[in-house]
């Protein structure tokens, strides 16, 4: 199932989205066309899970400044491609609900949230984390609470034949967060060298799942 755009008009144009999905596609053609290796840009950009948490670094630049850096790396077309293509289909409403300052503090918050909760996952790690999906994940989990019933056009595989169908977003994300969630458990105390950081997605997810209606304006806010 791969969704590609929903049914959940806005009322203002959402420039912030727009921006982000920029300045990450300007950062991995920077990667790309960079003369350093490909390796060391990751492992001095990239949040490593036992430095954020020590504080303390190697690299040539300061830990806690690695959680921000790393929201805008991706290790290739197929990791910047996807986080982008899900960012643009759910995150315009997200900033149309809270407005642009509010919804750029939202998604820096929720990656933060995520990069700690993939480092309390594996503390002693060494293995930096790269991608935009831990803020990603914040908005699909505040778009779940929000838009529940909002209709995403999604490709839907039936083994040879495809077909695109509208499907209410509390599936299409609910599928997507048991996936991670899953997945996440799965794959907890198993030596890993690289991957996705399944923990990211987890914790930024619950934390825009539950957290949204305190960012929302005052006069949107309903219990």
């Amino acid at each position: 199932m791969i969704p590609f755009k929903d049914d959940n008009p806005t009322r203002s144009f959402p420039f912030v989205t727009l921006l982000i999905i920029a300045l990450n596609i300007s950062f991995f053609i920077l990667q790309l066309l960079s003369p350093r290796d490909s390796q060391d840009i990751v492992l001095a950009y990239g949040a490593i899970p036992r430095d954020i948490l020590s504080l303390h670094s190697d690299q040539p630049i300061p830990a806690a400044l690695t959680v921000f850096t790393s929201m805008f790396m991706h290790g290739g077309l197929l990791h910047i491609g996807g986080n982008m293509l899900y960012f643009w289909i759910f995150g315009n409403n997200i900033e149309d609900k809270l407005g642009h300052l509010r919804f750029v503090f939202f998604y820096l918050f929720c990656g933060v949230c995520a990069a700690y909760a993939h480092a309390l996952s594996a503390p002693h790690s060494v293995v930096p984390m790269i991608g935009a999906s831990g803020a990603i994940s914040g908005i699909l989990g505040a778009y779940l609470l929000l838009f529940p019933t909002a209709r995403v056009h999604s490709i839907v595989f039936f083994g040879f034949f495809i077909q695109v169908i509208r499907i209410p977003a509390l599936i299409v994300i609910g599928f997507w967060a048991i996936i991670q969630f899953v997945s996440g458990f799965i794959t907890q105390g198993i030596p890993h060298q690289g991957g996705t950081a399944w923990f990211a997605h987890v914790g930024g997810f619950a934390v825009g799942l539950l957290t949204i209606k305190l960012w929302l304006p005052r006069g949107n806010r309903t219990w």
